[in-house]
């Protein structure tokens, strides 16, 4: 590889000083880990996209577009050439190439990387030449594009010098050369990581595409207390807050120095259960496992009232979810999101025959600080199931702890939520959430729910050609998932972010903060 000199990396561009801002922001948790392979959290994973980058990218309206690929073409139903975009560097200089995109594909394949899940599909990674690779899939896959937007091209170069040619085992707490450090082609580097403090970002003087933003400086800032968010955004002390409580709203649009950014994001909010155990880990059931009935299933689906949570605890502003995937991504059938009616009398009916007419006691693990009113959501599900007899021992606890004890599939029941990403489209939470999983599927499938037609049907889903084809083979799964209430689909939550005014941060469904698209005034 190329190592640029400082003076002609430095002329590539940058932002002109008397345009330039610094811009501060917050959200609820911190990033788990700068290694781009070894989670697969949505904030972390959307955080790292401004400083690696994939082949192809969603834009702010979840479309696709070159990144590190300029172009690509399906020569055969099974091989993919991308044509890669040459004059790239990362962060330390180095040219990007072949070499590199064959390195991280070897490296998605290490015992620790969460990526592996998402690229599934993919069979081998190969170089043609400098600046063109093949990507070959197992089977045919019209969508391979979107499935690779997190596909995070590391430096081969660096990271063997960095001791980090393996994903570091996130769930296990393990680190690596990329755990606190980061060297990627994105529009910004890292300069500096304070864990749970702080996380500084410079602009990429070398980028290969061209700025949007003025900015020069970018401080990121985990604040885990909501009023403390809240609070710094009024006084000043920080510009954004990407995760705005709700009650917090009407209070913020009444400073006329503040604007308040709202939509519908494309999260569904839902309950899992642990399908596989023969006894639970958490429940004073003994020598079975009360949610492998379906019976058990459908009492508690039936005593949660959906409308009443987004009354009370999501102040109107969520969407109830009738399915596992929102109405808004790529091929969702509409006619499935209707709801089971709320039938408190018929969920104990259902428990009695089931043989629990007393109910039983179950533990549910929550986040206090991932998703919008997360931890009032169980709170208000478990005062609901209480009155059918189904008591709930609450275990709710930050991002970090929760998403290790979900890894490991530590629970009896758990809270959880997924946006269809990276691509955009339903086949994503079919593959990921809800497809027995095995090494290259069903990466979030932590309840081990497990259905040999619906996976047939996925497959069919993945290899379509044609997309009348490709949605009624989604929709003829989703039905087979709904009709075993392998899940409880909640709602869609909303996405309220909060800014100084004469900050355009260009919100997108997906609830990803591009910063190479963030204006200062």
């Amino acid at each position: 590889m190329r190592h640029l000199a400082l003076a002609a990396l430095l002329a590539l561009g940058s932002v002109p000083a008397a345009e330039a801002r610094n811009f501060t922001w917050a959200f609820n948790a911190d990033v788990l880990t700068l290694d781009p392979h070894s989670s697969n959290n949505t904030f972390t994973n959307t955080f790292m996209g401004n400083v690696y980058e994939a082949l192809v990218r969603h834009n702010d309206r979840i479309e696709i577009e070159p990144a590190l690929a300029e172009s690509w073409e399906r020569t055969t139903p099974t091989v993919w050439r991308f044509n890669l975009r040459r004059n790239v560097v990362f962060h330390n200089g180095e040219s990007f190439d072949a070499d590199d995109v064959v390195f991280t594909w070897a490296r998605v394949n290490t015992p620790g990387s969460m990526a592996r899940g998402l690229l599934g599909s993919i069979k081998e990674v190969r170089k043609v030449d400098s600046h063109v690779i093949e990507i070959e899939t197992h089977r045919p896959f019209p969508i391979l594009p979107a499935s690779i937007t997190q596909f995070f091209i590391m430096d081969e170069g660096w990271s063997r010098a960095n001791n980090a040619t393996e994903a570091a085992n996130l769930a296990g707490q393990q680190e690596s050369g990329a755990t606190r450090i980061a060297n990627g082609t994105g529009p910004f580097r890292i300069v500096e990581r304070r864990p749970d403090e702080r996380t500084v970002l410079e602009p990429h003087a070398g980028w290969w595409d061209r700025p949007v933003h003025n900015l020069t400086r970018v401080t990121f800032q985990p604040i885990r207390s909501a009023a403390t968010r809240t609070a710094s955004l009024l006084s000043g002390a920080i510009d954004a807050n990407v995760e705005v409580p709700l009650q917090d709203i009407p209070r913020l649009l009444q400073d006329n120095r503040v604007q308040v950014i709202e939509g519908p994001e494309l999260r569904t909010i839902y309950l899992g259960f642990d399908h596989e155990r023969d006894e639970l880990l958490y429940s004073d059931v003994r020598g079975r496992n009360p949610l492998k009935d379906r019976r058990v299933r459908e009492a508690i689906y039936r005593a949660i009232d959906v409308n009443a949570l987004v009354r009370t605890v999501m102040r109107e502003k969520a969407w109830p979810a009738g399915m596992m995937v929102s109405p808004f991504l790529t091929g969702a059938p509409q006619d499935l999101n209707g709801r089971l009616p709320f039938d408190p009398d018929g969920a104990r009916r259902l428990l009695a025959e089931a043989g629990y007419p007393q109910g039983f006691t179950v533990g549910i693990v929550c986040p206090n600080d991932r998703y919008v009113n997360d931890e009032r959501t169980c709170q208000a599900i478990a005062a609901m199931l209480a009155r059918v007899g189904i008591r709930l021992q609450l275990q709710s606890e930050p991002t970090a702890v929760w998403s290790r004890r979900t890894a490991n599939r530590d629970f009896s029941i758990y809270l959880l939520g997924h946006a269809g990403l990276p691509l955009a489209d339903s086949y994503s939470t079919l593959n990921e959430v809800l497809r027995t999983a095995t090494r290259t599927t069903g990466g979030l499938n932590y309840g081990r729910w497990s259905n040999a037609a619906f996976d047939a049907l996925v497959e069919q889903a993945a290899e379509a050609a044609d997309e009348t084809a490709r949605r009624r083979f989604i929709r003829d799964a989703l039905a087979i998932e709904r009709a075993e209430i392998a899940h409880v689909p909640l709602f869609q939550q909303p996405i309220a972010w909060a800014a100084r005014r004469g900050i355009d941060l260009r919100q997108a469904p997906d609830n990803r903060l591009r910063l190479w698209l963030v204006k200062v005034e």
